[in-house]
């Protein structure tokens, strides 16, 4: 999966990059079929935002969160999207099989 991190008027320390990645195996645990992860990181006074758009087959999820902290804004923009992966993986599963279908056409 690609995984692209960058920062508006805020430089993206190593420290921040590695607590990023970190989060970034839940969501690849969850679903083999995301594509890529844009994650953009911007300071706003004294309110620490997380934005992030997870590219997958058939779905873009977004997600943002502002918080005191940027550790903690990531955290919790990472379980904004394992929130929404987990859904839309539910979703497509839930959606009958084609053998189900066809035996019903024939049946």
């Amino acid at each position: 999966m690609q995984f692209q991190l960058t920062g508006q008027q805020i430089e993206v320390t190593p420290a921040l990059r590695a607590h990023a990645t970190s989060r970034l195996d839940r969501l690849t645990r969850l679903d083999e079929k995301c594509l890529g992860l844009t994650m953009v990181l911007s300071v706003d006074k004294l309110q620490h935002c997380a934005e992030a758009t997870l590219s997958t087959t058939g779905a873009a999820l977004h997600a943002a969160a502002c918080e005191a902290d940027m550790y903690a804004s990531i955290d919790v923009v990472f379980d904004k999207l394992a929130a929404q992966l987990r859904r839309h993986r539910d979703k497509m599963t839930d959606k009958h099989p084609q053998q189900a279908r066809e035996a019903r056409q024939f049946g």
